[in-house]
């Protein structure tokens, strides 16, 4: 199964990839104009244009050099930053506001890693050096600048992280 089809099923529970569908979820349209430009070659050339405008439309900056995994889901499509050199894992559900960035200076300099099945809730940031383990919920206006371990909710600013099981069950759906 390739990367359009997972990231179709995780969009819809269906690994059929529909020209219908493009035109009805602008999330879903940003994600396939990112992996055309991905797949480099001739579909790079063709999709760069209709993700970047899509991009200014939506206020979206993902770089298609940016490592993300299959199941990449856009909720409410705006005001979206990711910083090139950032890592995200399968299943990860990214929410209007969301800020993935760097940090330039102190121990944290770099940038993100963030592990399979997390979900960012609105407005919240994750910045620095840091690495966010696998089923990891993130909450809405959370500001995350330190290492979250796997099976965690992270709340607030400062960031508070309590440890539970199964943190996305219910937020994250159709898994690849």
């Amino acid at each position: 199964m390739d990367v359009f089809a997972k990231d179709s099923f995780h969009y819809f529970g269906t690994l059929d990839v529909k020209l219908g569908r493009l035109f009805g979820d602008f999330g879903y349209r940003y994600v396939f104009y990112l992996r055309m430009c991905q797949a480099g070659g001739l579909r790079k050339l063709l999709f760069t244009l209709p993700r970047k405008h899509l991009s200014r439309k939506c206020g979206l900056e993902i770089s298609p050099a940016t490592q993300i995994g299959a199941g990449f889901y856009i909720g409410h499509p705006y005001g979206i930053t990711v910083n090139a050199g950032s890592k995200l894992g399968r299943n990860v559900n990214i929410h209007k506001g969301c800020t993935i960035g760097q940090e330039n200076r102190g121990h944290r300099k770099g940038v993100p890693t963030i592990g399979d099945r997390v979900y960012l809730g609105i407005n919240s940031t994750v910045v620095g050096k840091v690495t966010i383990g696998n089923d990891v919920f993130i909450a809405s206006n959370a500001f995350v600048n330190q290492d979250i371990p796997d099976h965690s909710i992270v709340i607030g600013n400062p960031c508070t992280v309590i440890k539970t099981d199964n943190a996305t069950e219910g937020y994250i759906i159709n898994l690849v």
